[in-house]
């Protein structure tokens, strides 16, 4: 056994069985090792923005780690965006850096670089197995860590030597840490301000918009307490025969306007709110003036227990409110838009379905109009850096081979990543994606306006469309593996999208909006 044994025996000894990468001549050892270990899936991603995006994907839905392979401290760089929005979902990742033999780093070759320095802003942890002897150990210690609470990706760097030189002793188990409960007196405190709140609301983010938290928090609805999630939640189930709360508004004039007369912000599994940028003359901190605001449970406790704990400290009922059933009557017509879209998603998608939604300024509109579909999982967008909705479906898709996953992304946004459509066909993945294009930064010109910097004018307009040429999806998405369609009416994507949850394997759908 070598230190590549030994860290992928550790891996699979820990239940890490899914690894995303991207390797080169530093981690040739580890794709050696593979070849003995069949339990692990090895999942070739062409850029390393895939790969650490997929394994996001993986660990929201798994609520376990996978492993990326990643080369040298360029090739974290390159992964860099999407771990920062695996560190806003709170995701576990286990990252796996190749580095230079320790004897050869002196001499600083053309890759080297200070991979310290660069992993340190998105891991949660960070260490180098500089020995073989120390791989093992260090492996069960990253895996441990990627779990928090509330979790994160961490970093193990693993120098070529340590890779290849002898490495005795058996794997190391990791002790996976538990979230405690809050504090009595914390129930006590919130159960209190509730009572003596005119208008109270509740906040809910990370672990606390689960499947068991949302249905204490539907007691909270039904005892009166208003309740609301942050804009962007890393998992949250949708749909029929669950509690949907309202999401705090992205733009934070109106998050203060659905707020007014709000005397008592209720965090659980949260911080206070603030806007997702500033703008002159506006507020950073979305709480209403002279609203209190008190914390439940911080992001590393159980939001579960603290939701159930409080509604039965504040005598709310033994259930709350569900989501009814609301498929639509009628196909969409028309000319398409991500409404219409919309509209065919709920007409077809099937139950236990995952959407990974990376669709910018049409993703409320698909939003609407799936809020009575048949229950799913939503994915979102945590850390705001666009380019994961293709890759976040990989990582589902593998996690959960059982269940149908839809990636919805914006043009603009699946460009950043658009490598991903190989890895779905090469793996031949059940992923149906949709692109909405609108040959446009949209958001982006929306947020010019937002932010005072005037009208675009000729130069200013060619850094927001993405048209002259506008992108050839269906051709594009062809040259790398997948059946592809275009469609640009409600009745042409209601037959292509109704098709694709009808079949097996990889799907991809351009919707001209």
């Amino acid at each position: 056994m070598n230190g590549a044994d030994a860290l992928i025996a550790t891996l699979l000894a820990n239940d890490v069985t899914a690894c995303f990468a991207n390797p080169g001549t530093s981690e040739m050892q580890f794709v050696a090792a593979l070849d003995g270990a069949p339990a692990m899936r090895p999942v070739l991603c062409q850029f390393e923005g895939v790969a650490t995006g997929a394994a996001d994907g993986y660990g929201r839905i798994a609520d376990r780690p996978a492993c990326t392979l990643l080369h040298l401290g360029p090739g974290y760089g390159n992964g860099v965006a999407n771990l920062h929005n695996a560190r806003r979902a709170y995701t576990p990742i286990v990252n796996v850096i190749g580095d230079h033999a320790t004897y050869h780093r002196q001499y600083d070759a053309p890759l080297n670089s200070d991979i310290a320095t660069l992993v340190a802003p998105n891991s949660i942890w960070a260490k180098s197995a500089d020995t073989p002897q120390s791989v093992a150990a260090l492996t069960a210690e990253a895996v441990a860590a990627s779990y928090g609470p509330p979790g994160g990706p961490v970093s193990l760097v693993l120098p070529a030597d340590s890779a290849w030189l002898p490495a005795a002793g058996e794997p190391v188990i990791a002790q996976r840490p538990q979230r405690p409960a809050p504090s009595g007196q914390a129930v006590d405190d919130a159960a209190r301000a509730l009572k003596a709140a005119k208008k109270p609301v509740v906040l809910l983010g990370g672990q606390a918009c689960r499947a068991e938290a949302l249905k204490a928090a539907a007691r909270l609805k039904a005892a009166g307490i208003e309740v609301f999630t942050d804009t962007f939640v890393a998992r949250q189930p949708r749909g029929a025969g669950g509690f949907t709360p309202r999401k705090m508004q992205y733009f934070g004039e109106m998050a203060l306007a659905e707020l007014e007369g709000v005397d008592l912000m209720v965090l659980v599994g949260t911080t206070v709110p603030v806007a997702f940028f500033a703008y002159p003359d506006r507020p950073s901190v979305l709480v209403p003036e002279g609203c209190a605001t008190l914390t439940l449970t911080q992001r590393n406790e159980d939001s579960a227990a603290g939701l159930a704990a409080l509604a039965d400290a504040l005598g709310a009922p033994a259930e709350g409110p569900v989501q009814a059933l609301a498929l639509p009557d009628a196909a969409p017509s028309g000319g398409l838009n991500a409404y219409l879209a919309g509209i065919a998603m709920a007409r077809h998608m099937p139950e236990g379905a995952i959407v990974c939604d990376d669709a910018v300024t049409s993703g409320a509109g698909v939003a609407v109009a799936t809020a009575g579909a048949r229950p799913h999982d939503h994915l979102a967008l945590t850390g705001g850096a666009i380019g994961i909705g293709l890759p976040l479906a990989i990582g589902a898709a593998v996690a959960a081979p059982d269940r149908k996953v839809l990636s919805l992304n914006g043009d603009g946004a699946a460009m950043y990543t658009v490598q991903a459509l190989w890895t779905m066909a090469r793996e031949n993945l059940d992923i149906t994606v949709v692109v909405f294009a609108n040959h446009t930064y949209r958001i982006l010109n929306v947020e010019m306006e937002r932010t005072g910097a005037g009208q675009a004018g000729p130069s200013a307009r060619k850094l927001l469309d993405l048209g002259e040429p506008d992108i050839d999806w269906v051709s594009l998405a062809k040259g790398l593996g997948l059946p592809a369609v275009r469609c640009d009416t409600g009745e042409a994507f209601d037959a292509a999208f109704a098709g694709a949850m009808n079949q097996r394997g990889p799907m991809f759908i351009e919707a001209k909006v």
